[in-house]
């Protein structure tokens, strides 16, 4: 799949200093606007389109940046950072969730080989990335879309930090439940992409990949009765049932980096699950709207729609976006020096979306 254009995304001199335009993670559309977040804060940013003449989009700035902590507790405290790699908008919510990963520590160039030997032997979980976060949205005197804390009887809620993130709910799944105390880039658990179809939260997962196979976690989050600001899953189908359901998705052997609805379709954006530069694709799961819960999706049952571009440690297509009929927009992690402007913007890629 070819760029058939790139537009510019302009971030506050606050965001270009925390690394967010050169950090990107996830992306959604809101009409004008677009919510992105890095994956080195705990905020979330709006982006407000820019238009020629004839109304064709040229580009997004006018940020907003929102800090989590002023919507919802976050566990680790209001600065550390949230690691947000998901975003997702339906019915009236924005969607956020972090990675759930465990950290383990790089090696810098200027180690000695005992210290880098030690780095490497240092695993790190930080807390706010275990996170899901349901945000109410709201439209502001400018016609634009806001998340505020509370509207109305709807109020800002987050799963996590008190033994009951999407972590803890995997603790005896025969298949992730090995995998929770795996750093992310060694094929550990690593979320990376979110979609909401209907009462239902599919969380997609770059790693870990069985035997080739990615994984989609499907969920069904609620406001929790007793506590405002909090969210419980509930059991799937009864009272008694499971409260989470496991799809199996032949991708290849690629994990999973981003998911976007699309009609009763959903786009997949395909990426390695260790720390690689490529291949990077785009696949969509026809009706998966409407798909029969039985957790197995085989390549038959996929359309592959195209690889994306990827540089040599850098242009890491991390996030995915429907614009319009046609139009999707990718942004990336450590873009290449090219992607940088002179005006200290980033560019975002526009590709052409048949179907």
């Amino acid at each position: 799949m070819r760029s058939q254009r790139r537009i510019p995304l302009h971030f506050s001199d606050a965001s270009r200093e925390a690394a967010t335009h050169t950090n990107l993670s996830a992306v959604r559309r809101d009409g004008p606007c677009l919510w992105v977040a890095g994956d080195e804060t705990a905020t979330i940013e709006r982006l407000t389109a820019v238009s020629d003449t004839d109304g064709r989009v040229t580009g997004y700035g006018a940020e907003l940046s929102v800090r989590l902590a002023d919507l919802v507790d976050l566990p680790a405290g209001p600065d550390a950072e949230a690691d947000i790699e998901g975003l997702a908008r339906a019915d009236g919510w924005l969607w956020a969730i972090g990675s759930h990963s465990l950290k383990r520590r790089k090696p810098k160039p200027d180690h000695s080989p005992a210290k880098a030997r030690k780095r490497l032997a240092s695993v790190v979980r930080e807390e706010n990335r275990y996170i899901l976060a349901r945000l109410p949205l709201t439209t502001g005197d400018d016609g634009l879309p806001r998340v505020v804390r509370e509207d109305g009887d709807r109020t800002a809620a987050v799963l996590g930090g008190q033994g009951d993130s999407l972590a803890d709910l995997l603790a005896d799944d025969p298949h992730l439940a090995p995998f929770l105390a795996i750093p992310s880039k060694d094929n550990g658990l690593d979320i990376e992409g979110i979609a909401v179809i209907g009462d239902r939260v599919l969380v997609g997962l770059r790693g870990p990949v069985l035997r080739g196979w990615a994984v989609l976690v499907e969920i069904a989050p609620e406001p929790h009765s007793h506590h405002p600001g909090r969210l419980r899953v509930r059991p799937l189908d009864d009272d008694d049932g499971p409260r989470h359901r496991t799809h199996f998705l032949d991708l290849g052997g690629l994990g999973i980096r981003d998911l976007c609805p699309h009609g009763d379709d959903l786009l997949i954006l395909t990426g390695p699950s260790m720390d690689l530069d490529g291949p990077v694709r785009l696949v969509r799961w026809p009706g998966a709207r409407h798909a029969a819960p039985h957790g197995l999706v085989t390549a038959d049952d996929l359309e592959q729609v195209g690889e994306l571009p990827h540089g040599d440690g850098c242009d890491h297509a991390e996030g995915i976006a429907v614009l319009s009929d046609g139009e999707l927009l990718v942004v990336y992690d450590s873009p290449a020096a090219d992607r940088l402007t002179a005006d200290g913007g980033v560019l975002a890629d526009i590709v052409r979306l048949s179907g």
